[in-house]
């Protein structure tokens, strides 16, 4: 089978991390290389870029943060993306440029239009399959309350930047319902598993 990128998207606390382990755990299972990566970050430069986007003693417009995302996300591309995908390898992504039309467009507020055209540019490939793991944006943060260590510049928004954020995410997924698999990640963890793999065996069987 050739290389494949599968993007898993939500807001804070959905649950992502636990969700990329069972979906490598699956397809090492039968037998594909798998490559993880994570946004922003992911590279050298992309990890720098990180730290600046993510630091809650900086302050950013939204113009920079939009850019910065896609500075990381085109050396991601480059650097570890195409080259997985070119030699078969399988990579899932922590967020990739639906996050941007999320937290830039929907959160932000900046024009989808410029977002898309840097997604053309700067990004140039899109997602085969997208998890968007959905979860009330309280529920959310209440997961995320309990973790060690200060909030990022990001967490730190207001709850209506989270759910604008929420919102976008499911209109992008309404629009591109072959890409996109909504995932009620309110569940408890073993039933939002559960449903990630049996919508994961769907799609490979139609891959096949």
């Amino acid at each position: 089978m050739k290389g494949r990128l599968i993007s898993i998207e939500g807001g804070e606390g959905a649950g992502k991390s636990s969700v990329m382990g069972a979906l490598r755990a699956e397809l090492e299972r039968r037998g594909i290389e798998v490559v993880q990566a994570r946004e922003p970050g992911g590279t050298e430069a992309g990890e720098a870029i990180r730290a600046l986007l993510l630091d809650p003693s900086r302050a950013l417009s939204a113009e920079t943060e939009l850019l910065l995302m896609f500075a990381s996300r085109a050396q991601l591309v480059r650097e570890l993306i195409v080259p997985a995908l070119a030699r078969g390898a399988w990579v899932i992504c922590d967020r990739f440029s639906d996050a941007s039309f999320a937290y830039q467009g929907g959160g932000r507020g900046l024009d989808g239009g410029t977002i898309a055209e840097l997604e053309r540019w700067a990004a140039g490939i899109k997602p085969d399959l997208t998890f968007l793991l959905d979860v009330d944006v309280r529920q959310g943060h209440a997961r995320i309350a309990g973790r060690d260590g200060e909030r990022d510049r990001i967490e730190r928004e207001r709850e209506d930047f989270f759910e604008r954020v929420r919102a976008t995410y499911l209109q992008r997924a309404a629009q591109e319902p072959q890409r996109f698999r909504i995932i009620d990640a309110g569940q408890p963890s073993d039933a939002v598993l559960g449903d990630v793999l049996a919508r994961l065996d769907a799609v490979l069987a139609a891959w096949a």
